[in-house]
């Protein structure tokens, strides 16, 4: 494979920034967008450079149109082409829904959901044969354990609509759209050494946290040529979450 270019959004830290090395790795060139943190995102660029590959750092608001529009349009401007779009960006929700705001719902709503549609509306304009999209669900789209999660739940749940919807607009092109739905993953917004980690880690199978690595290499996996005859799943690395 040469010069082919992946899209990871929220590629500054955590998952995003694991997938983002794991496709360069995998020989991607890599445009990566983040919302605030340029400083982890020039990291995360440094370590791409290293790999030998080209990357290019996009800022911008992924709650927006304009936002979602412009991470698509300067991945082509900058690197060429569109081969791999993986959204990754979004937020978290916990709370009651006797608490929830309409604030609250578009929040959640705009960049979890809302967002990635777009991100995908944008990206299959400009994607040929060959073209994979990936979105980062969660393993609470398909089993909530606990309240406060009924808002941010239903924006994953969305994803698996929205995947299958776009797999059938798709499949005669060669162009696959799969969910991924991680469990719960470590990471320095999601630690797993508190108090609040050790609860949920008793819901899963395996009774741990997960690591990056884990989705960055399931990612790595459904853009590839080998996962050319999946689409629109929704694919659980829970650990055993959902089992």
């Amino acid at each position: 494979m040469t010069r082919k270019v992946a899209l990871i959004t929220g590629g500054s830290r955590g998952i995003g920034a694991a997938i983002a090395r794991q496709l360069a790795e995998q020989g991607f060139d890599i445009a990566l967008s983040f919302a605030r943190n340029k400083v982890k995102a020039n990291e995360v660029a440094e370590q791409i450079s290293a790999l030998g590959r080209k990357v290019a750092l996009i800022q911008a608001d992924g709650s927006t149109v304009e936002g979602n529009q412009l991470v698509v349009r300067e991945t082509v401007k900058q690197l060429g082409r569109l081969d791999v779009l993986v959204c990754n960006a979004g937020i978290g929700n916990h709370k009651p829904i006797t608490e929830v705001t309409s604030d609250d719902i578009d929040a959640v709503l705009n960049l979890n959901l809302r967002g990635m549609m777009i991100e995908t509306s944008e990206a299959v304009k400009v994607m040929g044969e060959g073209g994979r999209i990936v979105l980062m669900g969660s393993a609470f789209a398909g089993r909530v354990p606990f309240g406060g999660l009924s808002v941010y739940a239903a924006t994953k749940a969305g994803l698996r609509g929205f995947a299958q919807g776009v797999a059938r607009d798709l499949g005669k092109k060669g162009i696959t759209i799969n969910v991924l739905e991680p469990g719960p993953i470590d990471t320095d917004l999601n630690p797993a050494n508190t108090e609040d980690a050790q609860y949920l880690s008793s819901f899963v199978a395996t009774g741990a946290y997960g690591q990056v690595n884990d989705i960055a290499n399931a990612v790595g996996f459904l853009v590839s040529e080998k996962a050319g005859y999946i689409t629109g799943i929704a694919m659980p690395v829970d650990g055993g979450l959902l089992a």
